[in-house]
Protein backbone atom coordinates (compact mmCIF):
# COMPACT_ATOMS: atom_id res chain seq x y z
CA UNK A 1 0.00 0.00 0.00
CA UNK A 2 1.42 3.45 -0.79
CA UNK A 3 -0.08 6.51 0.90
CA UNK A 4 0.99 10.08 0.23
CA UNK A 5 1.24 12.32 3.24
CA UNK A 6 -0.01 16.03 2.89
CA UNK A 7 0.56 19.29 4.98
CA UNK A 8 -0.19 21.91 3.19
CA UNK A 9 0.57 25.55 4.36
CA UNK A 10 -0.11 28.84 3.64
CA UNK A 11 2.70 29.47 1.12
CA UNK A 12 4.35 25.63 1.32
CA UNK A 13 3.64 22.07 1.06
CA UNK A 14 5.34 19.35 2.89
CA UNK A 15 4.93 15.78 1.75
CA UNK A 16 5.71 12.16 2.48
CA UNK A 17 5.40 9.25 0.36
CA UNK A 18 4.99 5.73 2.08
CA UNK A 19 5.31 2.21 1.29
CA UNK A 20 2.90 1.26 4.20
CA UNK A 21 4.32 -2.64 3.54
CA UNK A 22 7.32 -1.95 4.96
CA UNK A 23 6.57 1.25 7.09
CA UNK A 24 9.12 3.38 5.02
CA UNK A 25 9.26 6.17 2.83
CA UNK A 26 9.74 6.13 -0.94
CA UNK A 27 9.98 9.94 -1.00
CA UNK A 28 9.73 13.05 0.90
CA UNK A 29 9.57 17.06 -0.33
CA UNK A 30 9.24 20.35 0.29
CA UNK A 31 7.84 23.12 -1.78
CA UNK A 32 7.73 26.56 -0.35
CA UNK A 33 6.97 29.99 -1.55
CA UNK A 34 3.67 29.89 -3.67
CA UNK A 35 2.30 32.47 -5.38
CA UNK A 36 5.84 33.66 -5.69
CA UNK A 37 8.63 34.16 -7.99
CA UNK A 38 11.26 32.64 -6.16
CA UNK A 39 9.63 29.44 -5.07
CA UNK A 40 11.94 26.06 -4.23
CA UNK A 41 11.07 22.41 -4.41
CA UNK A 42 13.26 20.16 -2.25
CA UNK A 43 12.50 16.14 -3.08
CA UNK A 44 14.38 13.09 -1.50
CA UNK A 45 13.92 9.68 -2.57
CA UNK A 46 15.40 6.17 -3.14
CA UNK A 47 16.36 5.51 -6.63
CA UNK A 48 15.39 1.58 -7.81
CA UNK A 49 18.81 0.30 -6.50
CA UNK A 50 18.01 1.76 -2.66
CA UNK A 51 20.51 4.85 -2.64
CA UNK A 52 19.40 8.06 -1.57
CA UNK A 53 19.04 10.99 -4.24
CA UNK A 54 18.11 14.49 -3.85
CA UNK A 55 17.36 17.37 -6.07
CA UNK A 56 16.59 21.14 -5.74
CA UNK A 57 15.17 23.59 -7.98
CA UNK A 58 13.62 26.68 -8.20
CA UNK A 59 9.98 26.66 -9.01
CA UNK A 60 7.37 29.32 -9.75
CA UNK A 61 3.63 28.67 -9.29
CA UNK A 62 1.07 30.75 -8.75
CA UNK A 63 -1.06 28.70 -6.42
CA UNK A 64 -1.46 25.61 -4.85
CA UNK A 65 -3.26 23.26 -7.61
CA UNK A 66 -0.11 24.43 -9.89
CA UNK A 67 2.41 23.45 -6.56
CA UNK A 68 0.80 20.26 -6.09
CA UNK A 69 0.94 19.73 -9.98
CA UNK A 70 4.93 20.14 -9.52
CA UNK A 71 5.10 17.75 -7.03
CA UNK A 72 3.30 15.04 -8.63
CA UNK A 73 5.95 16.16 -11.59
CA UNK A 74 8.46 15.60 -9.37
CA UNK A 75 7.61 12.73 -8.21
CA UNK A 76 7.29 10.82 -11.56
CA UNK A 77 10.74 12.08 -13.01
CA UNK A 78 12.42 10.82 -9.83
CA UNK A 79 10.46 7.60 -10.72
CA UNK A 80 8.75 6.75 -7.34
CA UNK A 81 4.81 7.42 -8.57
CA UNK A 82 3.72 8.14 -11.98
CA UNK A 83 0.34 9.63 -10.86
CA UNK A 84 -1.75 10.46 -7.96
CA UNK A 85 -4.05 7.42 -9.44
CA UNK A 86 -1.45 5.12 -8.22
CA UNK A 87 -2.04 5.80 -4.60
CA UNK A 88 -3.90 3.82 -2.59
CA UNK A 89 -4.68 6.99 -0.45
CA UNK A 90 -3.71 10.52 0.46
CA UNK A 91 -3.62 11.88 4.17
CA UNK A 92 -3.90 15.15 4.52
CA UNK A 93 -3.10 16.92 8.14
CA UNK A 94 -5.49 18.91 9.42
CA UNK A 95 -4.75 21.67 12.41
CA UNK A 96 -8.07 22.31 13.87
CA UNK A 97 -11.12 19.66 14.10
CA UNK A 98 -13.14 21.43 16.99
CA UNK A 99 -15.21 18.93 19.04
CA UNK A 100 -16.53 17.59 15.49
CA UNK A 101 -13.37 15.25 15.14
CA UNK A 102 -11.90 12.97 17.57
CA UNK A 103 -10.93 10.52 14.77
CA UNK A 104 -9.51 10.61 11.62
CA UNK A 105 -12.45 10.59 8.59
CA UNK A 106 -12.75 9.46 4.88
CA UNK A 107 -12.88 12.99 3.42
CA UNK A 108 -15.92 13.88 1.77
CA UNK A 109 -18.08 16.80 1.01
CA UNK A 110 -19.79 17.07 4.39
CA UNK A 111 -15.93 17.03 6.05
CA UNK A 112 -14.96 19.78 3.69
CA UNK A 113 -17.48 21.78 5.01
CA UNK A 114 -16.80 20.82 8.57
CA UNK A 115 -13.31 22.04 8.41
CA UNK A 116 -14.42 25.24 6.37
CA UNK A 117 -16.49 25.64 9.69
CA UNK A 118 -13.65 25.53 11.82
CA UNK A 119 -11.70 28.30 9.85
CA UNK A 120 -12.38 30.86 12.47
CA UNK A 121 -10.81 28.75 14.93
CA UNK A 122 -7.77 28.36 13.46
CA UNK A 123 -7.68 31.21 10.32
CA UNK A 124 -3.92 30.68 9.99
CA UNK A 125 -3.81 26.87 9.40
CA UNK A 126 -7.32 25.41 8.19
CA UNK A 127 -7.50 27.38 5.12
CA UNK A 128 -4.24 26.32 3.49
CA UNK A 129 -5.16 22.69 4.67
CA UNK A 130 -8.69 22.96 3.28
CA UNK A 131 -6.80 24.08 -0.37
CA UNK A 132 -4.41 21.04 -0.42
CA UNK A 133 -7.73 19.34 0.35
CA UNK A 134 -9.63 20.39 -2.49
CA UNK A 135 -6.94 20.17 -4.89
CA UNK A 136 -5.87 16.51 -4.29
CA UNK A 137 -9.71 16.00 -4.74
CA UNK A 138 -9.99 17.83 -8.16
CA UNK A 139 -6.69 16.40 -9.27
CA UNK A 140 -7.60 12.75 -7.70
CA UNK A 141 -11.16 12.32 -7.08
CA UNK A 142 -10.94 8.49 -7.01
CA UNK A 143 -8.50 8.21 -4.77
CA UNK A 144 -9.62 7.69 -1.20
CA UNK A 145 -8.81 10.42 1.28
CA UNK A 146 -8.50 10.85 4.83
CA UNK A 147 -8.31 14.19 7.54
CA UNK A 148 -5.99 13.40 10.59
CA UNK A 149 -7.06 16.37 12.81
CA UNK A 150 -4.05 18.08 15.28
CA UNK A 151 -6.70 18.36 18.15
CA UNK A 152 -8.29 14.86 17.52
CA UNK A 153 -5.95 13.03 20.56
CA UNK A 154 -7.24 15.86 23.05
CA UNK A 155 -10.74 15.30 23.12
CA UNK A 156 -10.62 12.55 25.34
CA UNK A 157 -10.40 15.99 28.13
CA UNK A 158 -12.69 15.86 30.52
CA UNK A 159 -14.70 18.86 30.91
CA UNK A 160 -13.17 20.71 34.05
CA UNK A 161 -9.84 20.54 31.71
CA UNK A 162 -10.84 21.93 28.75
CA UNK A 163 -13.54 24.54 29.99
CA UNK A 164 -12.29 27.88 30.70
CA UNK A 165 -13.82 29.92 33.96
CA UNK A 166 -16.07 32.46 31.40
CA UNK A 167 -19.20 33.05 31.14
CA UNK A 168 -20.61 29.55 30.04
CA UNK A 169 -22.83 31.58 27.22
CA UNK A 170 -19.07 32.29 25.45
CA UNK A 171 -18.59 28.36 24.89
CA UNK A 172 -22.17 27.66 23.65
CA UNK A 173 -22.28 30.29 21.20
CA UNK A 174 -18.49 30.56 20.08
CA UNK A 175 -17.10 27.66 20.75
CA UNK A 176 -14.81 29.13 23.64
CA UNK A 177 -12.70 26.09 25.21
CA UNK A 178 -9.55 24.48 25.23
CA UNK A 179 -8.77 21.99 22.19
CA UNK A 180 -4.82 21.57 22.06
CA UNK A 181 -2.75 20.72 19.26
CA UNK A 182 0.49 18.62 18.60
CA UNK A 183 -2.36 15.81 19.24
CA UNK A 184 -0.57 13.34 16.09
CA UNK A 185 2.83 13.82 17.55
CA UNK A 186 2.01 13.08 21.06
CA UNK A 187 -0.17 9.64 20.32
CA UNK A 188 2.59 8.64 18.19
CA UNK A 189 5.12 9.34 20.45
CA UNK A 190 3.03 7.54 23.19
CA UNK A 191 2.49 4.82 20.94
CA UNK A 192 6.27 4.18 20.28
CA UNK A 193 7.23 4.17 23.99
CA UNK A 194 4.41 1.75 25.17
CA UNK A 195 5.92 -0.58 22.36
CA UNK A 196 9.27 0.09 23.60
CA UNK A 197 8.50 -0.55 27.27
CA UNK A 198 6.78 -3.90 26.40
CA UNK A 199 3.60 -2.58 27.91
CA UNK A 200 0.13 -2.04 26.32
CA UNK A 201 -0.63 1.44 26.03
CA UNK A 202 -3.72 1.64 28.40
CA UNK A 203 -1.61 0.46 31.10
CA UNK A 204 0.36 3.37 30.98
CA UNK A 205 0.48 7.39 32.64
CA UNK A 206 2.71 9.33 30.58
CA UNK A 207 3.83 12.52 30.55
CA UNK A 208 4.93 13.64 26.93
CA UNK A 209 6.57 16.77 25.63
CA UNK A 210 7.06 18.07 22.46
CA UNK A 211 9.67 20.85 22.22
CA UNK A 212 10.19 22.14 19.29
CA UNK A 213 9.78 25.76 17.76
CA UNK A 214 6.00 25.03 19.17
CA UNK A 215 6.13 23.33 22.40
CA UNK A 216 3.24 21.77 23.92
CA UNK A 217 2.57 19.14 26.91
CA UNK A 218 0.15 16.34 27.57
CA UNK A 219 -0.83 14.15 30.24
CA UNK A 220 -2.00 10.59 29.14
CA UNK A 221 -3.77 8.38 31.83
CA UNK A 222 -4.13 4.88 30.30
CA UNK A 223 -3.89 6.07 26.59
CA UNK A 224 -6.40 8.53 26.31
CA UNK A 225 -4.92 12.70 27.01
CA UNK A 226 -6.56 14.01 30.30
CA UNK A 227 -5.07 17.48 29.63
CA UNK A 228 -2.65 19.17 27.18
CA UNK A 229 -0.96 22.76 27.74
CA UNK A 230 -1.77 24.57 24.31
CA UNK A 231 -5.53 25.44 24.33
CA UNK A 232 -7.89 27.26 22.05
CA UNK A 233 -5.05 28.72 20.55
CA UNK A 234 -1.55 27.33 20.27
CA UNK A 235 -0.36 30.21 22.01
CA UNK A 236 -1.08 29.03 25.07
CA UNK A 237 0.80 26.88 28.00
CA UNK A 238 4.59 26.62 27.74
CA UNK A 239 7.12 28.82 26.17
CA UNK A 240 7.98 28.71 22.84
CA UNK A 241 10.31 29.85 19.84
CA UNK A 242 8.73 33.30 19.05
CA UNK A 243 5.06 32.41 21.01
CA UNK A 244 4.89 33.57 24.84
CA UNK A 245 2.81 30.92 26.27
CA UNK A 246 1.01 31.75 29.60
CA UNK A 247 1.45 35.54 30.28
CA UNK A 248 -1.68 37.49 32.57
CA UNK A 249 -4.48 38.10 30.13
CA UNK A 250 -4.40 41.50 31.96
CA UNK A 251 -1.44 42.25 30.36
CA UNK A 252 -3.01 42.79 26.98
CA UNK A 253 -5.12 45.46 28.11
CA UNK A 254 -2.59 47.08 29.31
CA UNK A 255 -0.83 47.18 26.30
CA UNK A 256 -3.38 47.96 24.21
CA UNK A 257 -3.94 51.56 26.29
CA UNK A 258 -0.16 52.14 27.54
CA UNK A 259 1.75 51.55 24.42
CA UNK A 260 -1.00 52.03 21.46
CA UNK A 261 -0.63 49.21 19.69
CA UNK A 262 -3.58 48.08 17.86
CA UNK A 263 -4.97 44.78 18.41
CA UNK A 264 -3.72 43.46 15.16
CA UNK A 265 0.35 44.61 16.25
CA UNK A 266 -0.29 43.11 19.68
CA UNK A 267 -1.41 39.73 17.84
CA UNK A 268 1.44 39.61 16.26
CA UNK A 269 3.67 40.64 19.00
CA UNK A 270 2.74 37.57 21.38
CA UNK A 271 2.90 34.92 18.71
CA UNK A 272 5.76 35.92 16.66
CA UNK A 273 8.09 38.56 18.58
CA UNK A 274 7.95 36.66 21.57
CA UNK A 275 9.08 33.50 23.41
CA UNK A 276 12.79 33.04 23.06
CA UNK A 277 12.97 35.48 19.99
CA UNK A 278 11.72 38.38 22.47
CA UNK A 279 13.91 37.44 25.69
CA UNK A 280 17.01 36.85 23.73
CA UNK A 281 16.77 37.69 19.87
CA UNK A 282 16.58 34.15 18.25
CA UNK A 283 14.01 32.00 18.01
CA UNK A 284 16.15 28.90 17.53
CA UNK A 285 17.23 26.66 20.15
CA UNK A 286 20.41 26.25 18.68
CA UNK A 287 21.45 29.65 17.99
CA UNK A 288 20.38 29.88 21.82
CA UNK A 289 22.83 27.62 23.15
CA UNK A 290 25.75 28.69 21.48
CA UNK A 291 25.12 32.36 22.94
CA UNK A 292 24.76 30.94 26.21
CA UNK A 293 27.66 28.72 26.23
CA UNK A 294 29.72 32.23 24.91
CA UNK A 295 28.10 34.02 28.02
CA UNK A 296 25.19 35.73 26.91
CA UNK A 297 23.04 37.20 29.89
CA UNK A 298 19.59 37.12 28.09
CA UNK A 299 20.23 33.88 26.35
CA UNK A 300 20.97 31.99 29.68
CA UNK A 301 17.83 33.67 30.99
CA UNK A 302 16.10 32.40 27.86
CA UNK A 303 16.78 28.68 28.20
CA UNK A 304 16.62 28.97 32.07
CA UNK A 305 12.59 30.19 31.59
CA UNK A 306 12.57 27.78 29.12
CA UNK A 307 13.40 24.71 31.02
CA UNK A 308 11.60 26.12 33.91
CA UNK A 309 8.21 26.49 32.68
CA UNK A 310 8.60 22.54 31.48
CA UNK A 311 9.45 21.56 34.47
CA UNK A 312 6.26 23.56 36.20
CA UNK A 313 3.85 21.18 33.28
CA UNK A 314 6.20 17.94 34.71
CA UNK A 315 4.72 18.49 38.14
CA UNK A 316 0.76 19.80 37.01
CA UNK A 317 0.65 16.79 35.17
CA UNK A 318 2.22 14.57 37.98
CA UNK A 319 -0.03 15.73 40.04
CA UNK A 320 -3.48 14.90 37.12
CA UNK A 321 -2.11 11.65 37.12
CA UNK A 322 -1.09 10.84 40.57
CA UNK A 323 1.15 8.30 39.10
CA UNK A 324 3.84 8.28 35.97
CA UNK A 325 5.44 5.58 34.47
CA UNK A 326 7.34 7.81 31.58
CA UNK A 327 8.38 11.00 30.87
CA UNK A 328 8.54 11.19 26.69
CA UNK A 329 11.42 13.96 25.16
CA UNK A 330 10.21 14.86 21.21
CA UNK A 331 10.19 17.64 18.71
CA UNK A 332 13.86 19.15 17.79
CA UNK A 333 15.05 20.67 21.45
CA UNK A 334 13.35 17.58 22.94
CA UNK A 335 15.02 15.31 20.96
CA UNK A 336 18.42 17.16 20.73
CA UNK A 337 19.52 19.35 23.84
CA UNK A 338 20.45 16.72 26.38
CA UNK A 339 22.11 19.79 28.36
CA UNK A 340 18.30 21.35 28.54
CA UNK A 341 16.39 17.44 29.22
CA UNK A 342 18.86 17.75 32.55
CA UNK A 343 17.93 21.30 33.18
CA UNK A 344 14.58 20.04 32.68
CA UNK A 345 14.33 17.23 34.90
CA UNK A 346 17.45 18.04 37.87
CA UNK A 347 15.90 18.60 41.21
CA UNK A 348 12.91 16.23 40.81
CA UNK A 349 14.32 13.15 42.47
CA UNK A 350 11.59 13.90 45.12
CA UNK A 351 9.38 12.95 42.57
CA UNK A 352 11.20 9.62 41.27
CA UNK A 353 12.67 11.56 38.29
CA UNK A 354 16.49 10.83 38.36
CA UNK A 355 18.20 12.00 35.01
CA UNK A 356 21.33 9.89 33.85
CA UNK A 357 24.63 11.68 32.43
CA UNK A 358 24.59 11.14 29.00
CA UNK A 359 25.93 12.48 25.77
CA UNK A 360 24.60 14.99 22.98
CA UNK A 361 24.86 12.31 20.42
CA UNK A 362 21.64 12.58 18.07
CA UNK A 363 19.63 9.06 17.47
CA UNK A 364 16.65 7.86 15.53
CA UNK A 365 15.77 5.22 17.61
CA UNK A 366 14.74 5.50 21.39
CA UNK A 367 17.14 6.57 23.67
CA UNK A 368 16.80 6.18 27.70
CA UNK A 369 17.76 8.98 30.31
CA UNK A 370 17.30 7.71 33.51
CA UNK A 371 19.00 6.02 36.17
CA UNK A 372 18.98 2.98 37.23
CA UNK A 373 17.03 3.94 40.70
CA UNK A 374 14.90 6.08 38.99
CA UNK A 375 11.16 5.32 39.13
CA UNK A 376 9.91 7.49 36.37
CA UNK A 377 11.28 6.30 33.12
CA UNK A 378 12.72 9.04 30.85
CA UNK A 379 12.81 8.68 27.44
CA UNK A 380 13.90 10.35 24.27
CA UNK A 381 11.38 9.44 21.30
CA UNK A 382 11.45 10.83 17.73
CA UNK A 383 8.76 11.76 16.80
CA UNK A 384 6.90 11.31 12.73
CA UNK A 385 3.70 13.03 12.13
CA UNK A 386 3.54 11.93 8.75
CA UNK A 387 4.28 8.28 9.69
CA UNK A 388 1.35 8.71 12.19
CA UNK A 389 -0.84 10.23 9.48
CA UNK A 390 -0.40 7.32 6.81
CA UNK A 391 -0.83 4.76 9.80
CA UNK A 392 -4.27 6.66 10.73
CA UNK A 393 -5.04 6.43 6.69
CA UNK A 394 -3.95 2.82 6.31
CA UNK A 395 -6.28 1.69 9.25
CA UNK A 396 -8.81 3.54 7.78
CA UNK A 397 -9.39 2.36 4.24
CA UNK A 398 -8.32 -1.36 5.60
CA UNK A 399 -11.59 -1.24 8.16
CA UNK A 400 -13.79 0.13 5.06
CA UNK A 401 -12.70 -2.78 3.24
Amino acid sequence: MSILVINAGSSSIKYQLFDMQRQQPLAAGLLERIGETDGRHQLQWRDASGDQRTRELPCTTANHHQALEQVVRQLGESGVLASLDQLDAIGHRVVHGGEKFSQPVLIDQAVVDAIREMIPLAPLHNPANLEGIEVTLALSPSVPQVAVFDTAFHQTMPAHAYHYALPERLYRNYRVRRYGFHGTSHHFVAKQAAEYLGRPLDSLNLITLHLGNGCSASAIQAGHCIDTSMGMTPLEGLMMGTRCGDIDPALHFYLLRESGMTAQQLERLLNRESGLKGVCGSSDMREVADKAAHGDAQAQLARAMFAYRVKKSIGSYYAALGRVDAILFTGGIGEHDGALRRQICGGLEGLGIEVAVEDQATTNIILPLHTADSRVRLLVVPTNEELEIARCAQALIDSRK
